[in-house]
């Protein structure tokens, strides 16, 4: 019996201030943030750091939860799954990106032009969320 899988992504700031966009090969041509499964042993903040490094090759620092959202057979993703999403914000010190075969495209953008790019839902409600928290 499949059970739901517990997944971390992270809206990332960079040196100037943008925000690291990516299209994966797992969201139908979509914009998202980077991030993966959590392994068994492994703490949320410890998965984050690691899948983003593994995709980006950036170290992340100031590490804060944002949200957790549910995915549950979204037409979006690649395949049927139904994850649970634990959303990070965060830091970088530089915006050289070292991309893994996962990630097709990456794009560092101001907060305020992310929601341009066509986004996949869940990241769409992480940069409303990042914008409601810079408006406050």
């Amino acid at each position: 019996m499949d059970k739901p899988v517990v997944c971390v992504g992270a809206l990332v700031w960079g040196p100037e201030e943008r925000v690291l966009l990516v299209r994966t090969t797992k969201w139908r041509g979509l914009w998202g943030v980077p991030g993966g499964k959590v392994d068994w042993g492994e703490t949320l903040e410890a998965a984050v750091v690691r899948e983003f490094r593994e995709e980006t090759g950036l170290g992340l620092r100031d590490v804060r939860y944002a949200q957790t959202q549910e995915a549950v057979l979204s037409p979006e993703f690649h395949k049927p799954a139904h994850m649970l999403l634990v959303d990070f914000f965060a830091r970088t010190d530089t915006d050289v990106v070292t991309p893994n075969e996962e990630i097709e495209e990456w794009a560092w953008v101001p907060l305020a032009k992310a929601g341009k790019y066509p986004l996949n839902t869940v990241t769409r409600t992480l940069v409303e969320l990042a914008l409601k928290r810079v408006e406050a």
